[in-house]
């Protein structure tokens, strides 16, 4: 039977911010499943939804349970996966979506900062198979208390560098607001760089220093199973930053 190796692309809360994007992130994920036979997409929750339920919870205690406070931030990516397969949908292209826990990702009990353990991807495989396009939220698991958990800042990335891992994906693609790694952040110096090509190595050490792009926990989960990144743009078609271990690739 041919091995089911998709294609991972992640898309940040700024590419899922509001309906026009969503729209436009569905529209890169099918051009994609032209080349890919299977794709398999982690979104994050819209915008700035994560600090906003965050804020809510601290204007009614001081102290939100972290239980609670897991079941609360969760929802934000259920938000995002649910409108991206509706858009999907509306374009005629198959798609179901799945939280942390129905995507089979496992994770330990440290509530807002765990740690995933395992991940079982027969659910993920099986919709595949039946050519669906599978939208998985990132950023939480469930735990050995059947708990949801969430897994802390630059938990999606997380989730989709992990899957990625366990999938043995050519590729996973990372889409954000930027094209790519910069020598330093465009947003704020008009004349920064933008690097084409990068190491692991190269990448943890500017994450040590202050690049937000990603967090050092996930290049050092994608080093360590030698996962393929590509960082770039879901607002423009252009050529992102490769992230690998060697330059023989």
């Amino acid at each position: 039977m041919k091995t089911i190796r998709p294609i991972v692309m992640k898309f940040g809360g700024t590419s899922v911010a509001n309906v026009d994007r969503i729209k436009n992130v569905a529209k890169i994920i099918i051009e994609r499943k032209k080349q890919y036979k299977y794709v398999v997409v982690v979104v994050s929750a819209p915008g700035d939804t994560t600090d906003e339920l965050i804020e809510k919870a601290y204007q009614i205690t001081d102290n939100p349970d972290k239980r609670e406070l897991d079941m609360l931030l969760s929802t934000g990516e259920q938000m995002s996966i649910a409108l991206v397969a509706m858009a999907l949908h509306s374009m005629g292209c198959k798609a179901i979506s799945l939280t942390g826990p129905q995507a089979g990702i496992y994770a330990d009990e440290a509530h807002t900062k765990a740690r995933i353990i395992d991940i079982d991807t027969r659910r993920i495989k099986k919709y595949l198979k039946q050519d669906n396009v599978v939208i998985v939220a990132g950023f939480q698991g469930i735990n050995p208390n059947q708990d949801i958990t969430t897994l802390g800042r630059g938990g999606s990335d997380l989730t989709a560098i992990a899957l990625a891992a366990k999938l043995k994906s050519p590729i996973c693609e990372i889409y954000t607001d930027v094209e790519g790694v910069f020598t330093t952040d465009p947003r704020v110096v008009p004349e920064a760089r933008k690097i084409d090509y990068l190491t692991y190595e190269e990448m943890l050490e500017m994450a040590g220093s202050g690049a937000q792009v990603m967090m050092a926990r996930s290049i050092e989960v994608a080093k360590k199973y030698n996962v393929k990144l590509e960082v770039k743009s879901s607002l423009v078609n252009k050529p992102g930053t490769i992230i690998y271990g060697s330059k023989k690739w």
